[in-house]
């Protein structure tokens, strides 16, 4: 079993050798996306890529290990959600260094798993921003799911994110703001409290 997940991650690994982009390489290490391997290939192609294999447990653990962007991202892919354990996504988010890849496990992994509303507002309190943008990021997607919070949880995601816009870094307002605008969306109750509560402290929609 390790022999075959080796082989497939040398698989994988020379494959990307096909896909490299270079200038793409290039502009993330100098916006300071560091890796000890960045090949610069666009998530479009390894997203098709991750198509061709089967989802696997194993395989996506051994891929996260890897200090190299594209392995990381197709564990994200890679993963089934449903096998994957609270403990093992919050080894993954401390391991997490780029909002890149906080909006990755955000986006093709933590807004399936069952325990996504609660890592969502245990990491959007965090001091730490990709955990924060990793947070707004699953609710935004969990809101546009159609799932509501309960009265605790609207308090509590309006109390954060309205802070997040006040004062977060440009990632963090970036991801708070599109997940104030998906909560809106849930209907008009929604969209009265967030107004109101971001009027109070002078701040408008986008």
């Amino acid at each position: 079993m390790l022999d075959q997940v080796e082989n497939k991650i040398k698989e994988i690994k020379q494959s990307f050798r096909f896909l490299m982009n270079g200038p793409a390489s290039q502009s993330m290490r100098e916006k300071g996306l560091d890796y000890r391997l960045n090949w610069g290939v666009p998530f479009i192609q390894l997203k098709s890529m991750a198509k061709d294999i089967e989802k696997d447990y194993d395989l996506a653990i051994a891929l996260w290990k890897e200090d190299i962007r594209e392995c990381k991202i197709l564990a994200t892919l890679l993963m089934p959600a449903e096998k994957m354990p609270q403990e093992v996504a919050e080894i993954w988010m401390e391991q997490t260094r780029s909002q890149e890849m906080a909006e990755m496990q955000a986006f093709n992994l933590y807004q399936y798993v069952s325990y996504a509303p609660v890592i969502a507002y245990q990491w959007m309190a965090s001091h730490e921003d990709v955990y924060q943008i990793c947070a707004y990021g699953i609710l935004a997607r969990l809101f546009m799911k159609g799932q509501e919070p309960n009265e605790r949880g609207i308090n509590e995601f309006i109390d954060q994110a309205v802070t997040a816009l006040k004062q977060g870094s440009a990632g963090v307002r970036h991801a708070a703001m599109n997940a104030m605008l998906r909560f809106i969306e849930l209907g008009v109750v929604y969209e009265r409290v967030a107004t109101s509560a971001l009027k109070r402290e002078g701040l408008e929609l986008l």
